[in-house]
Parts: C-alpha cells; structure tokens; sequence
C-alpha cells in the first residue's frame, strides 16, 4: 500500500470506536517500518489555545481552541499551520501545500516562514506497522486527497460530511449516513 502521509483518513460509518467514530484525520507519518501517524482534525475541545500558548494567540485559526488529536500521548501537542512561503527550516516541516508541522516550543515569528494561521492538537492517532493498511483493508477508513483549508477549518463539525460530499460518487452517499443508525 502506498504512504498516506499528507492525505486524509475519513472514518467509515462502521468505525463505531468512540476515539474514531465520525473523525477525519490528517496524516504526518506513515511507512512500513514505523508505522503510521496522524491528528484528528475534527474534534475541538473546550480548552482556549491562549492559555497555555499565548505567542500563538493571534495565529490561532477559528475555533482558536486545542483540539483533541487522538487517544495516544494527549500530552504531547503538534501544530499545523499555514506558511508562506513554504518553508523547510527549523521549527517548520512541510506537510501539504503550504501546510507544515511547527514548533509550538518557538514563538510564530521566530518560524522560517510566516504563519498566517496555526491549530494545535493534543495528542494523535497513531498505528503499529501494518496495523492501518489492514483498517484500510477492511473498510475502517476511506483514504482521500486533504486540502490545507480541511486542517484550518473554521467548521470542524461539518468537516466529516462535507469532505465525503466533495467526493463524489459512492463516497458522497455516506455523507447522509445518520450518526445512530436508530435514528434512521
């Protein structure tokens, strides 16, 4: 299977895990000896981003909150944000576009690129080797085409639906599946 490093896992409606159910998740790693790597990109949480990271305040993408990036390390945090230019230097790593990891450690305009707007997420999702080629295998996750503005989204709870319409075809048609399917 091919990396899916820089795309997009979109949960399948029978991914009932509650730490996955309904998540979109961008991914920053993923090779067969490693395994793979990613935040979830749909969950804020209630936490303002001001508190602990000041410097990165008047970056903060709306909703200017952490976000939850998954189940593994919630104390580890990773930023994402827009750069301009794109820019490979200390403190930023190119993702997507003009989309790169950051140092939260460092302040914005310390960065090797301008931020023009950042989102930070406490804690990933993370799978062994092999581990999410065989989800993928199973129909977990569809695996899409990520766009920087999916990531810096001011309307993360519209993000798994609107990212399945934008498909097209079979996929679209999971858009309308019903969070509980007792509620059909």
């Amino acid at each position: 299977m091919a990396s899916t490093k820089g795309r997009l896992l979109v949960a399948a409606p029978s991914l009932t895990d509650p730490n996955f159910h309904r998540t979109v998740v961008l991914m920053i790693e993923h090779d067969d000896e490693q395994g793979a790597l990613g935040v979830v990109i749909n969950r804020p949480s209630q936490t303002d981003l001001s508190g602990p990271l000041p410097e990165w305040e008047p970056v903060a993408a709306f909703p200017d909150v952490f976000f939850l990036g998954g189940p593994v390390t919630p104390s580890n945090v990773i930023g994402l944000a827009r750069v301009w230019p794109e820019a490979d230097g200390e403190g930023v790593t190119p993702l997507l576009d003009h989309l790169a990891l950051v140092d939260l450690n460092q302040s914005p305009s310390e960065l090797g690129a301008m931020v023009e707007e950042a989102r930070a997420f406490a804690g990933c999702a993370g799978w062994a080797p092999g581990q999410l080629e065989a989800e993928i295998g199973v129909g977990a996750w569809f695996v899409v085409d990520a766009q920087v503005d999916d990531v810096l989204t001011p309307e993360p709870d519209e993000l798994w639906a609107g990212i399945l319409r934008r498909q097209g075809g079979r996929l679209a048609l999971f858009a309308t599946y019903p969070p509980d399917i007792a509620d059909n």
